[in-house]
């Protein structure tokens, strides 16, 4: 390996993790784990694109270690700095309601770049055949969405920090769908 080539590549995949931190802070979570077929190309083009901005031309194993090692330790550093550093959590998601009482919170939703279909499939994982079933549907920082189903004593420290945790915790008749 050409030694001009190990700051290019460190460059090259910091900017190429920067940018897709970023990807996924304007796209939602979602954009990782709900796949569909048409997803998992995106996915996977993703990939070949970030593999080729790094590695350059011509590949080589060497480049490839150095290219890997800076994703690792990029990963890294922002885990440490998640822990101590409040502004790493803009980068996260926060929780957020996307369906409050067996209604659809619209915005959320939106915002969210969720489907109906995907709150559809969870509500059917998690055994329920109606949206009346649901107290809550809450899209997480990883991309899934967790049920809570109707009847079920909510402690509010479940919600700390869940957008629109507000629409849960009050009592169905007061709920409002479109707000967040």
């Amino acid at each position: 390996m050409d030694p001009w080539r190990i700051p290019i590549t460190i460059v090259s995949a910091v900017g190429i993790y920067l940018a897709f931190l970023l990807l996924v802070k304007v796209f939602g979570p979602r954009i990782l784990t709900a796949m569909t077929s048409f997803d998992a190309v995106v996915v996977i083009m993703f990939g070949a694109v970030a593999g080729r901005v790094i590695l350059g031309d011509p590949p080589t194993l060497a480049v490839g270690i150095v290219g890997l090692v800076t994703l690792m330790c990029m990963e890294a550093a922002f885990g440490a700095i998640q822990h101590r550093v409040g502004a790493v959590r803009s980068i996260n998601a926060r929780p957020t309601v996307v369906l409050a009482h067996g209604r659809f919170v619209e915005e959320a939703v939106r915002r969210a770049h969720v489907s109906d279909a995907d709150v559809v499939v969870a509500l059917r994982k998690a055994g329920l055949a109606r949206f009346e079933q649901a107290q809550c549907v809450i899209l997480e920082p990883s991309g899934g969405l967790s049920v809570i189903r109707a009847g079920e004593r909510i402690d509010p420290g479940m919600l700390a920090g869940v957008r629109g945790a507000e629409l849960v915790l009050r009592a169905p008749a007061d709920t409002e769908t479109g707000e967040s």
